[in-house]
């Protein structure tokens, strides 16, 4: 990945205004995109995060937000994609499902 520099200028924005400066460090690494700009919309509103094994046998987790909405995602080779959602009550997630996950460093 491209290193960028980073500019006294910049510095002081993350400090004072930080989605501002990551605004514009996003529009300088190319990826300004009005899709992220929704999901940190989204995302700022969302009080609780759950995340769930898949319960389908595939390979995939569930992020059910605030206990009412699940957005499903399933692996697809070395990735993993979206696949829909649901909406309901849910139970809360194990916070403790990253546990045995494998580090790399």
């Amino acid at each position: 990945m491209n290193e960028i520099k980073i500019s006294w200028f910049t510095k002081l924005m993350f400090k004072l205004w930080p989605g501002m400066a990551m605004m514009s460090m996003a529009k300088k690494m190319g990826i300004a995109d009005p899709l992220f700009d929704e999901a940190q919309e989204l995302f700022s509103k969302v009080r609780r995060i759950d995340v769930l094994p898949s319960a389908s046998g595939l390979r995939g987790f569930i992020l059910v937000l605030d206990r009412k909405t699940a957005l499903y995602f399933y692996q697809n080779g070395d990735h993993f994609i979206y696949d829909g959602f649901e909406m309901g009550r849910y139970e809360k997630g194990d916070i403790t499902i990253f546990d045995n996950a494998k580090h790399n460093g």
